[in-house]
């Protein structure tokens, strides 16, 4: 009989642990969407390598479509994003015409602490003999210092689209200047890739850094339909490894992720279509065929340019994406995607109410337009897994809550 009972209560204990684990949810202040609840505490968790393999990921849009727009001025298209995490913020990288005078392609930053609001806004790349810097990835090492890969355009008189490379010691000044006017000094080389010669490494160069050593993946548009790889040891002469990835698809951020023992590498890519992409490795030189990240929300959305992803720790919390909504690819804009935690909000008649959209990493809004008293129901960022179930609360339209477990 004991031997029974103590199954019996294992059986109830498992079963109230699959129906999800008791949250708590309180009220956190006022909102900025006057018809919407807005809910904190939803941001991805560790990443989980058995979630991205099946493809089953929670994304939501952010509200803000575009999240952020270009200054005002002449000429304005922005794309081509790179965050990087900072201990009270982040600093967010991107390239093209910032609302300046010329059509020329330069690398700007703004800072950010919650992905809310954007300020400090500036240069810090100018183009200098070439016609365009544009396309940065920006890494940021073990010791604290930057570094960046972007392409310059033409990387001589009569040439292709090259790999150039900063550093930096503080993420603003690159090679000692704010901002730093880039130079032919500046080109990297790829040494043992057959055709460097002719190469046209246009808008390509995923840069990552692990075990002392820095990693180049790249693409080149006169030999196209591989995603290649390159190792150095200084930053600035690359050893050709071989092909990572065999599709047609122009790779822009690689991520190294260790979770439980196990390394894994996340890479992003699109090729100018309503689709960012993305494949998985285990080794950093052999990736699996590629598989849909998100397709365009809408018009705004239509021609997706870039990609870079939204990293901290071991948490991807996103992408940032450029994008625009004509052909020609001049008028782009920044955009964002969260991966999240489902929340849905089940009301007391049965009803259940589930937020659409993201604002920022950590929060989804829940259009709402009368008072409504139910419970929240939390979700694994597969939005299938149910996790937490929070105690009722009434919720009224305009008000902000924050879920934990």
């Amino acid at each position: 009989m004991t031997t029974l009972w103590i199954c019996t209560l294992c059986l109830a204990l498992l079963l109230a642990s699959a129906a999800g684990a008791d949250w708590t949810v309180e009220p956190a202040g006022e909102g900025d969407f006057a018809g919407a609840v807005t809910i904190s505490g939803v941001s991805a968790g560790e990443f989980d390598p058995l979630l991205w393999s099946a493809g089953t990921l929670n994304l939501k849009f952010d509200a803000r479509h575009p999240l952020l727009e270009p200054r005002e001025g002449p000429l304005r298209n922005i794309y081509a994003p790179m965050a990087i995490r900072e201990p009270d913020g982040w600093r967010l990288y991107y390239g093209a015409w910032d609302g300046v005078e010329t059509g020329n392609d330069r690398i700007y930053t703004a800072w950010t602490e919650d992905f809310l609001g954007f300020a400090d806004r500036r240069t810090v790349i100018e183009h200098g003999p070439f016609i365009h810097v544009c396309n940065c990835c920006v890494i940021k090492l073990p010791s604290g210092e930057y570094r960046m890969v972007a392409t310059a355009y033409p990387h001589q008189p009569d040439g292709q689209n090259r790999p150039i490379g900063f550093q930096s010691e503080d993420g603003l000044h690159w090679e000692g200047d704010l901002p730093h006017v880039a130079e032919y000094d500046d080109l990297l080389t790829i040494e043992g890739y057959p055709n460097w010669s002719n190469a046209d490494i246009n808008g390509m160069n995923a840069l990552m850094y692990e075990d002392g050593l820095y990693r180049l993946y790249f693409g080149d548009f006169q030999n196209f339909g591989t995603v290649y790889r390159a190792t150095s040891e200084d930053f600035e002469t690359y050893q050709f490894d071989g092909p990572a990835l065999s599709e047609a698809l122009a790779v822009n951020d690689v991520k190294r992720l260790d979770v439980d023992g196990d390394t894994w590498y996340l890479m992003g890519l699109h090729m100018n279509r309503g689709e960012l992409r993305y494949a998985l490795s285990q080794d950093g030189m052999e990736f699996e065929p590629s598989q849909l990240l998100i397709e365009s929300r809408s018009d705004a959305d239509a021609y997706i340019v870039a990609i870079g992803w939204v990293v901290d720790g071991q948490r991807v919390l996103g992408a940032l994406y450029g994008a625009g909504a004509v052909r020609a690819l001049n008028e782009n804009r920044l955009f964002a995607t969260w991966l999240q935690k489902r929340v849905v909000f089940e009301t007391e008649d049965g009803i259940r109410l589930e937020g659409q959209e993201a604002l920022g990493p950590d929060r989804v809004l829940l259009g709402l337009d009368e008072p409504v008293r139910g419970r929240f129901l939390v979700y694994a960022e597969d939005g299938q897994t149910l996790i937490g179930k929070t105690p009722r609360a009434t919720l009224r339209p305009g008000q902000t809550w924050r879920v934990s477990p």
